[in-house]
């Protein structure tokens, strides 16, 4: 095995049982001579416990006392890998299905190079058969992350994050930088992490010759996913600015928050009174 690095696969589960067998049936038939699967369960009630259990004892189950979010979540796996001499540690959603060969060429091209510290492969949407993430950018003016669906011939290395879908990391990054940031429950943990990774000096990229599908939930807790989203963005700008950017920041802030008002005012749908509870959230945690 010495000239397979050794690949920890950290999944981390709340209560999607289904998806996560889906997942783990197509990670059990990965190609790659030398990983091993972690599941990480945030405190699941769906029966998902019992089918790891039952269903995929060749993987280690880690079950957490409450859920904990994405970021803590996932450093159980981390820390778990790390100490067991983990070279690499892949944080997979269990809402993916991967092809057999994805890891070996993940692995292939982080090898070519050493200043790699983070890659993603290819990401295609499980249901439409489009690109759901081929690179990330940030855009500063407006908060804002955007998941890039262009269809790309060449590795990118131009990308400002990678997406927590599927992260293969390097033991090195950890080592330099630290684990995923807990202050992020949901959301923008991933942006962060790739920011503090290439401001470190690590290469961040997307390997397109490495694919795999993301089933990603449609349906439901739209309200929720707007209040975490509006949080961690406010979290992730704040932490993350520099210079006149700070100013920027503070002053946009300020015009979304009044245009919230006004929607909280008129409208009164769930979701804007979720992001008005952000906006509280936030300035709670600030003071």
């Amino acid at each position: 095995m010495e000239k397979y690095p050794k690949v920890f696969i950290v999944i981390l589960n709340y209560d999607r049982k289904d998806r996560l067998k889906k997942c783990l049936d197509s990670v059990f038939q990965i190609a790659y001579p030398n990983f091993e699967v972690v599941i990480v369960d945030n405190n699941s009630s769906d029966g998902s416990l019992e089918m790891v259990r039952t269903g995929y004892s060749r993987s280690t189950l880690i079950k957490n006392e409450a859920n904990l979010g994405y970021s803590a979540g996932n450093n159980v796996g981390i820390r778990y890998a790390l100490e067991r001499m983990a070279d690499y540690v892949l944080l997979l959603n269990n809402d993916t299905e991967v092809k057999a060969n994805f890891l070996s060429r993940l692995i292939e091209v982080a090898e070519g190079n050493a200043k790699i510290g983070i890659l993603s492969p290819l990401i295609f949407d499980g249901y439409s058969g489009k690109v759901w993430f081929s690179g990330g950018e940030i855009d500063w003016m407006k908060m804002k992350a955007i998941n890039l669906s262009e269809i790309k011939h060449e590795n990118n290395f131009s990308t400002d994050f990678i997406s927590g879908c599927a992260m293969l990391v390097k033991k090195d990054v950890f080592k330099k930088i630290g684990l995923l940031d807990e202050d992020f429950f949901l959301y923008w943990e991933d942006v962060d992490f790739s920011l503090r990774a290439k401001r470190s000096g690590f290469k961040i990229g997307v390997a397109v010759s490495s694919w795999i599908d993301h089933f990603e939930r449609k349906e439901g807790s739209g309200s929720s996913k707007a209040y975490w989203l509006v949080l961690s963005g406010l979290l992730f700008f704040k932490k993350n600015s520099k210079g006149l950017m700070k100013f920027w920041i503070v002053f946009y802030t300020c015009l979304r928050r009044l245009k919230n008002m006004i929607d909280v005012g008129f409208i009164k749908t769930e979701t804007s009174k979720s992001v008005q509870k952000a906006y509280g959230d936030f300035e709670r945690k600030k003071n």
